[in-house]
């Protein structure tokens, strides 16, 4: 695992994505975090919130998805307390194919198998260690494509009412 995390550690270093990130009040420390870990490798967009002050998470995670489907960002991060609210909005939006990522496993395998272009992290149930080390290997791993592939579009088609 440590030679996979190395090898992929360098692939997000030769990287420059722009990503544009966001949460509620309850993800304000941990986008917080984020942002500054993520400031040394990537172009960052922070959107809000700025303070632990209580906000509305649709607020956030609508304008979000909303700028990585019309492609103004390469990914997007949210965060609020759970991961759940923000995941159920930024996927409210078409093309939008938002993860909730809790490991590094499931980080890499929704990438790989669900190109997933919104990361989804719960600001309260997870470690500031464990969520830079998710937020890398979400970076770094790429889509499979093939039977994946197949799948996508499948939901593409729906999303276009096929």
């Amino acid at each position: 695992m440590a030679n996979l995390k190395f090898q992929m550690s360098n692939k997000v270093q030769n990287s420059k994505f722009k990503i544009i990130i966001a949460s509620d009040h309850a993800g304000f420390e941990l986008k917080s975090v984020l942002k500054n870990y993520l400031n040394q490798k990537y172009e960052i967009k922070d959107f809000g919130t700025f303070s632990e002050e209580s906000v509305d998470y649709p607020d956030f995670g609508f304008a979000v998805a909303e700028k990585v489907m019309n492609k103004e960002f390469d990914f997007g991060i949210l965060i609020c307390g759970s991961g759940i609210g923000m995941s159920i909005v930024a996927n409210k939006v078409k093309g939008v194919r938002a993860a909730l990522c809790t490991s590094i496993e499931i980080a890499k395998l929704s990438r790989q198998h669900n190109n997933a272009n919104i990361l989804v992290l719960p600001g309260k149930f997870m470690t500031k260690n464990s969520a830079k080390n998710i937020v890398d290997i979400w970076l770094s791993a790429d889509f499979d494509g093939g039977r994946h592939k197949r799948r996508l579009d499948k939901i593409s088609k729906y999303e276009e009412g096929e």
